[in-house]
């Protein structure tokens, strides 16, 4: 059964509840309409703004427009997520709404759920009162954890499941394989539910750490106006983001740490944050098309998840192995400029801000991938590398970065309707294989490039520098300081 030449992936028998209608909700309905078989009078989208009413009045899908609220959720959403029958399905992709509190009300009412990032009621990430250590997506993943442990099982929500966190996920996996067939190691895949396996594997293989490596390359046909801050996804979440604190999962390779460096105290202790903000902490990394490049060090939850995965612990409960790993992140250039113009005025947001839209821009790519370095073959590269021409012809209202977060979200959606009762899972937790399979046609070239460098490349040069030159991949060497 298809959809024109597009695979339909299953069948959702309650009723769609989209919250968020921004530019991951405006790419991700046509991949649902295409992929699922779906009683489309029983689909509502949520959001307060209604800028884009107009492509959901043309598909006759039903649009409220209304603030999902700590005081109205429950109030709102029962009665949508259950109304009809079946099974019903939340695609949150919002945000100032808590992902936990509407996750765990879907699962009240047994209805599945996917979202893409882990996200609180407003004030969370700039309240002057809490400390740095409250407002990191460490202490946001944890309270997704202890719900984890005090439900186990039940209606399956997939948790943080978009480009990254969510894809870069699935591809560490198959980075990771490639690496051990080339470093022909004798090792057997470990099965989608085997964490303990997959840990062994990566301590097996050497992979010291993990770069989420992206750069972003997409151009503008207008230059960026001062005041404005333009993104090619959400502004509100690249802020939020870029103004926590900057985090990591911090490895057992590590000789270093940096003096503002905090570790936490409760929880899974797999990651580290610093005190400053990840949109003003640049590091050393390379992707294929720029090479060596910085790259902003901005928290997210995968860096804290995979570290988090692949830890092996010895018989009594300690840490015997952990990779780091944290993003590096080269935005778009209108991005990186309306940082800057933001950070200079003490990090003050522009009073406007912009997405842009597939017709606002030229050319470019979105290049996103893992680099897993430090093992004998040095490090290695893998990804996407879909360039925004072929996200136009793909699917409508995207570019090449929305492209690669809604085709993950609809993966998301894909496993948990085949998995209906898993819990609540993380994306190192799902079936890599299947996911990528779904998400594929959607990503441009997906290729693997070893590469010679390392963050020593070149260095020292004209000036001294505090590194450590017997080994390249501390994380002393990659922080530019």
């Amino acid at each position: 059964m298809a959809k024109g030449n597009w695979p339909v992936h299953g069948e959702i028998t309650g009723s769609v509840v989209m919250i968020g209608f921004g530019s991951i909700g405006r790419g991700t309905l046509p991949l649902i309409e295409r992929h699922f078989k779906f009683d489309k009078s029983r689909m509502v989208v949520i959001d307060p703004r209604d800028a884009d009413r107009k492509l959901l009045d043309e598909r006759g899908v039903r649009f409220l427009r209304e603030s999902v609220t700590k005081a109205n959720y429950r109030k709102l959403l029962k009665p949508l997520l259950t109304a009809g029958g079946g099974r019903g399905f939340c695609v949150n992709l919002s945000v100032d709404t808590s992902s936990l509190d509407i996750m765990k009300l879907c699962r009240e009412v047994g209805a599945l759920y996917v979202d893409t990032v882990t996200e609180p009621w407003p004030g969370f990430y700039f309240d002057a009162k809490a400390d740095n250590a409250a407002r990191t997506n460490y202490a946001l993943r944890e309270t997704v954890l202890e719900e984890k442990r005090r439900k186990p099982g039940g209606p399956t929500a997939v948790s943080c499941c978009g480009a990254n966190p969510g894809m870069v996920s699935w591809f560490v996996k198959h980075a990771l394989v490639d690496v051990a067939r080339d470093l022909k190691l004798d090792i057997v895949e470990p099965a989608a539910s085997d964490r303990a396996g997959w840990a062994k594997l990566m301590k097996k293989v050497g992979v010291k750490g993990i770069h989420i490596a992206e750069r972003d390359t997409q151009r503008a046909i207008k230059p960026k106006p001062l005041g404005v801050f333009w993104n090619t996804w959400s502004v509100e979440g690249f802020v939020s983001e870029g103004l926590q604190p900057a985090e990591l999962g911090w490895g057992t390779h590590e000789k270093w740490l940096p003096k503002n460096a905090r570790k936490q105290k409760k929880g899974c202790k797999a990651a580290i944050f610093l005190e400053q903000p990840g949109a003003n902490t640049r590091v050393r990394s390379w992707c294929p098309t720029p090479g060596p490049q910085y790259g902003f060090l901005v928290t997210h939850n995968e860096a804290i998840s995979i570290a988090d995965y692949f830890t092996v612990r010895d018989k009594k409960g300690e840490t015997a192995y952990r990779p780091t790993c944290h993003y590096a992140y080269h935005p778009g250039n209108d991005a990186v400029l309306s940082m800057h113009e933001m950070f200079g005025a003490a990090g003050k947001m522009q009073a406007a801000h912009h997405v842009l839209t597939e017709d606002e821009l030229v050319d470019g790519s979105d290049e996103l991938g893992v680099l897993l370095y430090g093992h004998k073959l040095n490090a290695y590269w893998y990804g996407s590398q879909l360039t925004l021409e072929e996200a136009r012809k793909l699917a409508p209202h995207q570019n090449a970065t929305g492209m690669q977060v809604t085709s993950a979200v609809l993966a998301g959606m894909v496993w948990a309707l085949e998995n209906p009762n898993a819990g609540i899972v993380e994306a190192e937790e799902m079936d890599h294989r299947r996911c990528l399979e779904v998400q594929r046609p959607y990503l441009g070239p997906v290729n693997g490039f070893y590469t010679d460098w390392t963050p020593l490349a070149g260095r020292p040069g004209l000036f001294a520098e505090d590194i450590d030159a017997k080994d390249p991949w501390q994380f002393r060497n990659i922080l530019v300081r």
